[in-house]
């Protein structure tokens, strides 16, 4: 590049924040989970998602630029993605650097501090963006490539000096990635009046071209991999920030141009639901994420400020971060933010919460300058010297200040000094790069795997001839770091062409995602998993290598994926594919993400727990995966962690973002046991412990249609756990009842439900028994309540706790009152089931309940439910005699419902003596009607004829009865065939091929059984009414003879 051009190049006028978004293509992970793209984009600024959930909620953002690299490309022959075809949106690489790595470089070549952020939740291209990957390089070493064109092209009227610096910051410490030593409190960050915040003691790397800078930034790679596995800290948690110095030196204007470039890739900004953390007592206590939330902190107040509302405080000091950004955030810098998201519909929240933030940044304004200085007399002589023998070199004077985090002028080191110390390191590293590139190409090795792509295969452990022992201690051939490796963990032997693997004793070893104790034999391409989630591909030998293999397909998802089919858990086995049908359900789809990405999670806390000697054991669970709502829909599935105290027994279930809380938190002290700082906290501020509390350990469906029928059902249900098991079973009675509790019969049964419009209706429901309590089972001392809610109730109803037995009897029962029965109630009891739920109590714990005041009561103090449609005068009235139970108003209430009760009364009689009247009038026509010379009917034949209207009457009543019983035996059939389709549509298929032939029997056998069943109840549903509808002809001949 002709940079006397770049320099004269128009810069904007503005120092605002620079904004840009850019989408991805899907991930694997994605596009095998049938991901659908939310996002869209238009005229190159707007950027629109779309709610997955409400396609109509469209949110429409404008930025400075809006970059579509989720379609419309290929490969080209180099492997770099490009344009598929000219008419394609599609932005490179290539097409970002231009529009924001050549505006970086223009600021520096100026003399302006320039800072480029990437922020985005982890896995949406941030890295790819800044570092690029392959042949498809990214921001920072284009930028660093074109900074050295244009030095070698620049004039001869000048000097330029380049250093480079990399950094890390985790859990507020600062890690130095050009440093082969490592303080366990990380490196300091000062204040000094003139140079503001630097880091104390940071290594900065002179730099003479664009090889040195490649160098260093694959060392980086390597102390960074090295250190996350050392310390259990996955660098998406953690901040990068690459500091280029860049100095421009005018002998014959006397003149120096400063600049600072700042290249920073942030942490993963993974949005946690506040419904999930909000119950976690140490919801505060991480400080992994602190730097994020005070670097949205600044820039909250910055856009406040810029929109003219009144700041008193910019918070920079209270992160490690900001305090190292705050010249990028509104002072001296030229600042481009790009926000990495994901196109995929599970994604959907963090990649709304991430274009809100830009949105906010966007609004920040800097106030950059140009850094110029007239140079020193002292350092123009050193210019003139320049040509002199190192020796002498070293006596001229400093001229220029490496890093100005490197510390106060006192701390500088003379330009030529430490060019030459470079220049020595330079080609010790080049000769080891130089042996490990040899050793690839003839050596079978392991190829580390991590979750940020920039840093798989940056680590390569060789196995040479024969065993090689594996673990931490040093003395191995190849030593390794991370949770749950042993100082003794594996042997790998080479030997006779082969390479095998034997776990010592209990160590943990995965090959491709099975579990091995035996010696192993390794193919070419295995995946290799040791301790808790240590992940290595396996190369062979160069003879089992073939050229163009593509690794790449082998990446960390692949690895926990494999992982999770041999444990047998799918997406399949989630219900995502619905019956029939290949779509499927996001929601499903994101649960399945979440049970993936939290696997070698729990691994991690588990392997933590068991060397900080805390007894917990964790395991994934999905909540609700074989649980349905009252009206049989599936509920909403999200991943929990089922935590168990090992010794005590103790169990507590953990929300996705309560467990990731602790899981930092488990990290900050597990690494101070590293450090030999000792483990021990106090219990309130332990995050392996938690109070004791209730357990939901199942739920029952009691379908309420036999109310609508006033007809009574006794029911012994399954209690299924989260997975569909059977937890217990359940005893329980529902009946209708007169409002003094008297159970309703066989006589009382409507054949149409719509009667029971605007009367009233009681019902009881009595929890008789509860049987086989795994719960109770596992542990004596447990206890249980048993609770549920009823259509309107406000609060949910409680058993009173039982202790110490798995069959405890309860005997509790509950009478409810409808005061004007509802069109809507009446839907509810046709449609819907009772869902009640069965809690688990442990030692200690709050026991469950509910306050009657809560609840509104009749006279008889039954529960009234149905409350929102009754009368006005009704309600007027029950909400008097509620709160003044014995009062006047009360009892004038209680008069009026026992007279509207009589009232009634009168009408059904009135009703059948109308009926009664009928028939008696159709009978004497028919006398009156016969021919003359027929003998007509006495008169008392008349009240003959009325005697045989009432047996007819009562004969009907009999049919009634009958067919009502016909109805209750055909209900109660149809609720067990219902039990068993419920069942029948929570069963998977087992991922084991051998497990699918039992599968498919048991299945066919229950399918069997069901309709079985069902054909049973319907044949004695239709002999019953034939036997109904036979005797009642029968009664009509009779009557009619």
């Amino acid at each position: 590049m002709n940079n006397e051009k770049m320099m004269k190049m128009p810069v904007p006028g503005t120092d605002s924040v620079k904004v840009a978004v850019r989408v991805r293509p899907f991930s694997q992970r994605e596009k095998n989970s049938g991901s659908k793209c939310v996002i869209s984009m238009h005229s190159g600024t707007t950027t629109s998602v779309q709610d997955p959930k409400n396609p109509e909620h469209v949110k429409t953002f404008t930025f400075d630029l809006a970059y579509w690299s989720h379609s419309g490309f290929q490969r080209d022959e180099h492997g770099v993605l490009v344009s598929a075809d000219p008419s394609s949106e599609f932005a490179s690489q290539k097409d970002v650097f231009r529009d924001i790595g050549r505006g970086i470089l223009d600021s520096a070549w100026q003399g302006y501090n320039a800072t480029l952020l990437a922020y985005g939740q982890t896995g949406s291209g941030k890295s790819y963006s800044l570092m690029g990957f392959g042949a498809n390089k990214g921001i920072i070493p284009n930028v660093c490539e074109e900074l050295f064109q244009g030095i070698e092209g620049q004039a001869r009227s000048g000097e330029y000096q380049v250093t480079f610096s990399m950094l890390e910051i985790y859990n507020e410490q600062v890690r130095d990635l050009l440093s082969r030593t490592r303080k366990p409190s990380g490196l300091k960050v000062r204040e000094d009046q003139q140079l503001g915040f630097y880091v104390e003691g940071l290594k900065s790397v002179p730099c003479e071209n664009y090889a040195h800078i490649e160098r260093l930034l694959e060392q980086g790679a390597k102390v960074r991999t090295t250190a996350s596995t050392n310390m259990n800290a996955s660098s998406s948690r953690s901040h990068m920030l690459i500091t280029i110095q860049f100095k421009q030196v005018f002998l014959d204007r006397d003149l120096t141009k400063q600049s600072s470039i700042s290249l920073v890739d942030l942490a993963g900004s993974e949005r946690q639901k506040s419904s999930g953390s909000e119950g976690d007592r140490l919801r505060e206590g991480s400080r992994v994420n602190l730097s994020l939330t005070n670097l949205g902190n600044v820039i909250s107040a910055l856009a406040d400020a810029a929109m003219g509302k009144k700041v008193l405080h910019i918070p920079y000091r209270d992160s490690v971060l900001t305090k190292l950004l705050q010249s990028a955030l509104g002072g001296n810098s030229r600042t481009v933010l790009i926000a990495a998201i994901s196109p995929a519909d599970i994604c959907y929240e963090e990649t709304l919460s991430t274009l809100r933030y830009a949105e906010r940044a966007k609004k920040i304004r800097n106030s950059a300058v140009v850094n110029t200085c007239a140079l020193p007399r002292e350092s123009r002589v050193e210019n003139k010297l320049r040509g002199v023998s190192p020796g002498r070199a070293e006596q001229v004077a400093a001229v220029f200040l490496a890093d100005h985090q490197l510390g106060p002028w006192a701390h500088q080191t003379a330009w030529v000094h430490l060019l030459e110390q470079a220049r020595r390191e330079w080609r010790q590293l080049y000769a080891a790069m130089a042996q490990e590139q040899q050793m690839v190409k003839t050596l079978p090795h392991l190829r580390n795997v991590n979750e940020d792509p920039q840093l798989s295969g940056v680590l390569r452990h060789f196995i040479p001839s024969g065993p090689c022992d594996a673990g931490q201690a040093a003395s191995n051939v190849i030593t390794l770091h991370g949770l749950g490796i042993s100082d003794k963990h594996a042997v790998f032997t080479n030997l006779d062409g082969k390479v095998t693997v034997t776990p010592y004793d209990s160590c943990k070893v995965m090959v491709n995602g099975v579990p091995i104790t035996t010696k192993t034999k390794l193919q070419h391409l295995d995946r290799i998993i040791l301790g808790s989630n240590s992940a290595f591909l396996y190369v062979g030998f160069p003879v089992e290598r073939s050229s163009g293999e593509d690794w790449s397909r082998f990446d960390y998802d692949f690895f926990q994926l494999e992982r999770a089919t041999a444990e047998g858990v799918s997406v399949h086995q989630l219900g995502a594919l619905s019956d029939g049908d290949d779509n499927a359900d996001p929601s499903i789809l994101a649960v399945f993400q979440d049970y993936i990405k939290l696997m070698p999670l729990v691994a991690e806390a588990n392997q933590m727990s068991e060397e900080l000697h805390k007894d917990l054991q964790m395991e994934l669970k999905v909540k609700n995966l074989a649980s349905s709502d009252s009206r049989g829909c599936d509920l909403q599935k999200e991943v929990m962690v089922k935590v168990t105290n090992l010794k005590t027994r103790e169990v507590w279930l953990w929300s996705k973002a309560k467990f990731i809380n602790r899981k930092f938190l488990m990290e900050e002290l597990y690494q101070r046991f590293r450090d030999g700082e000792g483990s021990h906290v106090a219990q309130e501020d332990d995050p392996f412990w938690d109070p004791v509390e209730v357990v939901h350990l199942g739920s029952a469906h009691i379908w309420l249609q036999s109310l609508a029928y006033r007809m009574r059902l006794e029911e012994q249900v399954e209690m299924l756990d989260c997975d569909g098991l059977q937890e217990a079973v359940l005893h329980v009675h529902i009946a209708p009842c007169s409002p003094a509790g008297r159970a309703h019969g066989e006589e009382d049964v409507i054949m149409d439900p719509l009667e029971l419009l605007g009367k009233r209706m009681d019902f009881q429901i009595r929890i008789v028994q509860c049987l086989g309590i795994k719960w109770l089972k596992e542990d004596a001392k447990r206890g249980i309540q048993i609770g549920y809610r009823i259509y309107d109730l406000p609060n949910t109803l409680y058993t009173k706790p039982v202790w110490k037995n798995a069959n405890p009897q309860i005997g509790e029962t509950v009478q409810f009152a409808v005061l004007h029965m509802s069109q809507e109630f009446l839907n509810y009891l046709q449609t819907n089931a009772l869902i009640i739920d069965l809690w688990g109590l442990q030692e200690g714990c709050a026991e469950l309940s509910c306050s009657q005041v809560d609840f509104k009561v009749t006279g008889e103090g039954h529960i009234l439910v149905d409350i929102k449609n009754l009368p006005a005068m009704k309600e007027t009235a029950q909400v008097c005699f509620l709160h003044t139970p014995s009062s006047q108003g009360g009892n004038a209430y209680l008069q009026l419902l026992k007279l509207e009760q009589e009232t009634e009364l009168l009408r059904d009689i009135n009703r059948a003596l109308r009926e009664e009247n009928v028939l008696l009038k159709g009978s004497l026509a028919k006398m009156s009607s016969a021919p003359q010379g027929e003998e007509l009917l006495p008169l008392p034949s008349v009240f003959l004829a009325a005697g045989r209207a009432d047996q007819a009457c009562v004969q009907q009543t009999g049919c009634d009865r009958e067919f009502a019983r016909a109805l209750k035996t055909f209900y109660q059939s149809m609720n067990m065939a219902r039990g068993q389709l419920l069942r029948l549509r929570q069963s998977r298929p087992p991922e084991d091929d051998q497990m699918l032939r039992p599968f498919v029997h048991q299945q066919s056998q229950m399918l069997k059984e069901f309709g079985d069943l069902f054909e049973s109840s319907l044949w004695k549903l239709k002999s019953d009414v034939a036997l109904i509808v036979k005797k009642k002809r029968e009664n009509v001949l009779h009557i009619q003879l």
